[in-house]
């Protein structure tokens, strides 16, 4: 293998070739769950010599497993234990190339992180919706390559809608340049569309062109305590019907995931929970004025609490206190993570069987599991479930998912497929999900997915092992 090393070292340097010592920041997913060994760590600085990396590998029978801010959470961007995957960090491509005000354009290297990317918008008086947990750490080829969604969706769409154009490496070491502004562009198959979403398995995302959005006029933030997840979703109606385009945030967070925020993170302070089985975070972004997001602010929470949907809620009054109340949102995963490992479940639904599906889930993995506790929460707006199931008091939380993992997804997802939802909203499929895929998408779809796997990679030398299986 040393053929390789030199090969590497020719094209990025050998400071940015790293095949000795501690690899465990490249090597391990953040949820601890996947732990692979590297060949090498390869660090390249330039598109060039991305697509240069990618040539040498592929004639030496090297694959590639291409890795951003590595916080993905289905192991996608780990390497297997073989130790003869090169591992590619784009962290050092991390340039803003353009911010075009006119066009509500930003153009960035793929080792973005994004809230960087978020202060650049924000900086030009300009707003870059994406947002979500990891946001001070995730990448920007990494949120394209898994499509993240995050908690703006409801509004702005998820990392798709928010890409205008790409700039790609492919398998063979060559390079697409799609770099476009353009909202309109009917030249042929859309090929950005195949590799967002792609999970870095048809070529490496190194650079994006992404939609920018005039700053709101104001943005308020509500917590609200509401009696059932029907009543939630009443709420989710009611907040269309009285909000309109300005709804940009909707999540709900049921009341066992607020209590583990309460009991690992005191300093938090987490509201109206412990009377209430549910409660919903709501953010308005308005157009006009501070008075008219009030306004309608009043006119939603009267409604909600006349009719019964809502019970009880908190107004934030500044910036502070509603980055206070996502701050509680976004630490429910960190409060899983503490109370001990658990099986996660990131799905969607039709909003409308969202209540039915917990329902029933609900009952049967009581049945299957005395004294299952479960966390329920996620971004209700747009139907996507973070559905995670985790130990009963005093249980052994790797002993329990030794025992219980594959017959608890297996409950889940077949209910997911009965209440006509998917088994992966916003985390993609990686490695974690590569073998229950076929299972739970048309053999059809399957089929197609593989002929572009082999069109597009027919060596394989792009992460193999993930989204599909040749």
């Amino acid at each position: 293998m040393s053929g390789i090393f030199d090969s590497l070292r020719s094209i990025v340097g050998a400071a940015h070739v790293l095949h000795e010592g501690d690899l465990a920041a490249w090597e391990q997913d953040w949820r601890k769950r996947a732990r692979g060994k590297a060949l090498a760590v390869v660090r390249p600085g330039t598109t060039g010599e991305v697509a240069a990396v990618v040539r040498a590998c592929a004639a030496q029978g090297v694959s590639i497993v291409p890795q951003g801010g590595n916080t993905g959470l289905v192991g996608g961007s780990t390497p297997d234990d073989s130790g003869t995957q090169v591992v590619l960090s784009l962290a050092r491509m991390n340039k803003v190339r353009d911010i075009d005000a006119a066009n509500l354009t930003l153009t960035a290297e793929a080792g973005c992180v994004l809230q960087a990317l978020q202060q650049a918008a924000h900086d030009a008086d300009l707003l870059l919706p994406l947002s979500l947990a990891a946001e001070g750490s995730c990448t920007i080829g990494g949120n394209l390559s898994t499509n993240a969604g995050g908690t703006q969706v409801l509004r702005y769409g998820n990392a798709r809608e928010l890409c205008l154009g790409l700039e790609v490496v492919t398998a063979q070491g060559e390079v697409l340049q799609g770099l476009t502004g353009l909202r309109k562009d009917n030249t042929g198959y859309d090929l950005r569309d195949l590799f967002i979403g792609s999970e870095g398995t048809l070529g490496i995302i190194t650079a994006a062109t992404l939609k920018l959005y005039p700053q709101p006029a104001s943005s308020l933030t509500a917590w609200i305590a509401v009696p059932s997840l029907e009543e939630a979703v009443h709420l989710l109606g009611l907040a269309h019907k009285v909000l309109g385009a300005s709804l940009t945030g909707f999540e709900v967070m049921g009341q066992f995931a607020l209590s583990l925020v309460a009991r690992h993170f005191r300093q938090l302070r987490v509201p109206l929970y412990e009377a209430s089985p549910y409660c919903v975070l709501i953010e308005n972004a308005d157009s006009e004025s501070e008075a008219h997001a009030h306004a309608l602010f009043e006119q939603l929470l009267e409604q909600a609490i006349e009719d019964g949907s809502a019970t009880d809620a908190v107004v934030a009054a500044n910036l502070q206190q509603a980055s206070q109340l996502w701050h509680i949102r976004e630490a429910i995963p960190l409060a899983q993570a503490e109370e001990g490992l658990n099986i996660k479940h990131d799905i969607s639904l039709p909003v409308s069987r969202i209540a039915a599906f917990c329902a029933e889930t609900d009952a049967a993995l009581a049945r299957e599991i005395a004294g299952v506790r479960l966390v329920n929460f996620g971004h209700l707006g747009d139907g996507n479930l973070h559905y995670n199931v985790q130990a009963p008091v005093g249980g052994d939380p790797a002993a329990f998912l030794d025992t219980h993992e594959a017959r608890v997804n297996a409950l889940v997802y077949d209910a997911v497929t009965r209440f006509g939802g998917s088994i992966s909203a916003e985390h993609g499929i990686g490695a974690f999900k590569v073998e229950t895929l076929p299972k739970y998408k048309s053999p059809v779809a399957m089929e197609l997915m593989r002929a572009i796997k082999l069109a597009l990679d027919p060596k394989g030398t792009l992460n193999p092992g993930r989204v599909v299986l040749l």
